[in-house]
């Protein structure tokens, strides 16, 4: 097949990681011609593309990535990824540099021909939809990594985003959900009907996780962690909606009865600076670990030194932490929000939690803070559970089908 990914930006994050699997697995196991469309990775997450981070996918997986992206990348035997840069595609909402950005997509895809254009995120969502349906490209497919719209945006600005996921959903053949909680919220929503969904789990490589604990006391040692601290994790953008907030809250309740408990935050963002001073507020700054921003590949050695992961993000499709988290053997903590509770199975490989509800999540915290052996028994539930559901070759070949079953119909 000849395939054509769209998606707005390449930071470093969960849909951006999914994509990239995806397109190196048409191309190493299925021997398809893939391009990947992508504007600037604008923002503190940093450049997926630039970072690396994939070396070890596969055995012929690259080494690394080319000095010369975003122009264009050799990924072993099977042929190459052709990424195209468009500056105009841009995030934020902007009429001119948007319809800049369509023009360019819809050029890109005129000059590529492709069978099959898989479009990700919500304006490339949008815009690779509209251009690729113009050109009446055989299969159109899109993924719901995350919906545009939440409860918790202005009545008007949820109402705008709805109208046009709708728009666009008339403008493709079939719609991915990474969760069935983000195929429930888009059928609520009247976005499209039911039969159009088809819920793929976001594949990863999960061989680094199932051996995360290999580097567990070197980590630990890197950031000062004693052998008798429990260390509660989260991995996420220090940015609003993910939570950090409410974690912070209970912590405060979580150290009074477990002092040998340290938060260690993976991940950078704009309100690092808040939450640290919130942190420095409340006495207990030596609490609390920053790591940074940091490069995919680093991700399981830091999983690993772990003890229990915590997400407390309001909104998101299925964040990648979790189930990475459960094959790692590490259980896991989540607010009860989209697709966490296909996953995170209270007193089965973690504890859900409602929304905001910061005393259960101390709770929870606490119990598993205070029993080592719960810890393990839900933790290796969780890797038994899921370790093969989240390869990333599965997904793909489950995204593979679905673009030949399209094909088939129009054929």
């Amino acid at each position: 097949m000849r395939v054509a990914h769209v998606i707005t930006r390449m930071i470093i994050g969960g849909a951006q990681e999914n994509t990239l699997l995806n397109c190196l697995d048409l191309i190493h196991e299925h021997d398809d011609e893939v391009m990947l469309v992508t504007g600037p990775a604008l923002g503190p997450e940093g450049d997926l593309l630039e970072r690396g981070g994939f070396a070890n996918a596969r055995d012929r997986s690259p080494s690394g990535v080319s000095s010369e992206l975003p122009q264009a990348a050799s990924w072993g035997r099977a042929g190459e990824l052709d990424i195209r840069l468009l500056p105009d595609l841009r995030r934020n909402i902007h009429p001119s540099m948007d319809w800049s950005a369509y023009r360019s997509i819809r050029n890109t895809l005129r000059e590529y021909r492709p069978d099959v254009v898989h479009t990700h995120s919500a304006k490339a969502g949008l815009l690779g939809r509209l251009a690729a349906w113009s050109l009446n490209v055989p299969a159109v497919i899109h993924t719901v990594h995350g919906a545009p719209f939440h409860d918790f945006q202005p009545r008007l600005a949820k109402s705008f985003f709805q109208r046009c996921e709708r728009y666009a959903a008339r403008r493709c053949h079939r719609i991915v959900s990474v969760a069935d909680a983000m195929t429930d919220l888009m059928v609520e929503a009247d976005v499209a009907p039911r039969e159009k969904f088809t819920t793929v789990y976001s594949g990863m490589n999960v061989d680094p996780f199932v051996h995360a604990n290999e580097r567990r006391d070197a980590v630990r040692q890197r950031y000062g962690i004693d052998d008798d601290n429990v260390v509660v994790g989260k991995v996420a953008r220090l940015f609003h909606l993910k939570g950090h907030d409410d974690l912070i809250t209970s912590a405060k309740q979580v150290i009074e009865q477990c002092p040998q408990v340290r938060f260690l935050l993976v991940g950078d963002g704009i309100l690092k600076e808040s939450l640290e001073q919130r942190i420095d507020e409340i006495g207990l700054k030596e609490h609390f670990i920053f790591t940074g921003l940091v490069s995919p590949e680093t991700v399981p050695e830091l999983i690993g030194a772990m003890d229990v992961l915590v997400h407390t993000s309001l909104r998101e499709g299925l964040a990648r932490a979790l189930p990475q988290a459960l094959i790692a053997g590490k259980p896991a903590v989540s607010f009860d929000v989209d697709g966490a509770r296909e996953v995170v199975i209270s007193d089965e490989t973690g504890y859900l939690i409602p929304p905001r509800d910061c005393r259960q999540l101390a709770t929870s915290l606490i119990r598993l803070a205070q029993d080592a052996e719960l810890r393990q028994r839900l933790g290796r539930e969780g890797q038994s559970r899921f370790t093969e559901r989240f390869r990333h070759q599965a997904m793909t070949r489950q995204i593979r089908g679905i673009y030949q079953e399209v094909l088939n119909r129009r054929n």
